[in-house]
């Protein structure tokens, strides 16, 4: 049985400007080129702005361009303060918000900010509860929750965001609990490699095409009905035949070239792949990981946004 054929959608996570009229020519270059998501993403290490006012400066030089996050770490915020931002950029911005978040797996995120760094199942469980309360505090009137990290009396999210029942909410990992939480709450899903259990780098043994398409097929037993409304899909992280990762990047695309995580060749292989791996195996969403590659990616979103 072939998959469920989705539109493709194409999301770019964007870091840094020199001013604020730099952010928003690249917010409305994004626009104007059929991107549908300008991302921001969430780490202490490495040049980067922070996501929720950088997101609300996007959305405000813009119309319909997405903004969103790639991904927000759960440990540095608590859900009560982000249920709040998120309703307000989501509100400001009519709507617009795409609500990326994870675990956390930066190590040395953790480590230069003082933060304790918890085993992944802590942070999963952390993370289940924190998707609890973002989405109770949205539905609209007193919440309460009481659970193992998050204890909520009676608290009101006013103003509610604009999305209703709340705001699309995306969540990026690569382990089996975490995929198995992705296919049960997500609506939308970014396929990565699982990192070690200290934090320290990727996770050699998940890396490669078997690994990626195992992932794949638990997202798809896991979410059962669900599946066929899900967007899933992936970062890719090169571009062309040649590494232009930042030195501060986790990423290790050697072991991923079979895999929609790197598009080597010309523009009409890199379209083709995008288009095998959507009509055969039901990935659709795709984030440029890399601002260098935006060049080298434009034609390809040109070629197939929306398609």
């Amino acid at each position: 049985m072939r998959p469920t054929r989705r539109p493709f959608k194409f999301g770019a996570v964007v870091r840094l400007a020199g001013s604020g009229r730099e952010w928003a020519g690249k917010a409305r270059i994004l626009e104007d080129s059929g991107f549908d998501v300008l991302f921001v993403s969430d780490h202490f290490v490495g040049p980067r702005f922070a996501p929720m006012p950088a997101l609300m400066a996007a959305a405000c030089a813009t119309s319909r361009l997405r903004v969103g996050t790639m991904v927000l770490s759960n440990d540095y915020r608590h859900p009560v303060a982000l249920a709040k931002e998120a309703a307000t950029v989501d509100l400001l911005s009519g709507g617009r918000l795409e609500l990326g978040i994870g675990t956390g797996w930066m190590r040395a995120d953790y480590d230069k900010a003082g933060l304790p760094f918890a085993p992944p199942a802590d942070r999963i469980e952390r993370l289940a509860e924190a998707l609890q309360v973002l989405k109770g505090l949205w539905r609209g009137g007193p919440y309460s929750f009481a659970g193992r990290h998050y204890r909520i009396d009676e608290l009101e999210c006013d103003p509610l965001p604009a999305q209703r029942p709340h705001p699309r909410i995306l969540l990026g990992g690569g382990g089996p609990r975490m995929l198995r939480l992705a296919a049960r709450e997500a609506d939308a899903i970014n396929l990565a490699v699982r990192m070690r259990a200290d934090g320290s780098a990727p996770d050699e043994s998940d890396t490669g095409l078997a690994a990626f398409t195992e992932k794949i097929e638990i997202i798809r037993e896991a979410a059962g009905e669900r599946w066929a409304a899900l967007d899933i899909g992936t970062s890719v992280q090169q571009v062309g035949d040649e590494d232009r990762l930042e030195s501060w990047s986790a990423a290790n695309v050697g072991p991923q070239a079979e895999t929609p995580q790197v598009l080597p060749g010309g523009v009409i292989d890199r379209i083709d792949k995008l288009r095998h791996w959507r009509d055969e195996h039901g990935l659709n969403y795709f984030v440029l990981h890399n601002e260098k590659d935006l060049g080298e990616f434009l034609p390809v979103v040109e070629a197939l946004a929306g398609t």
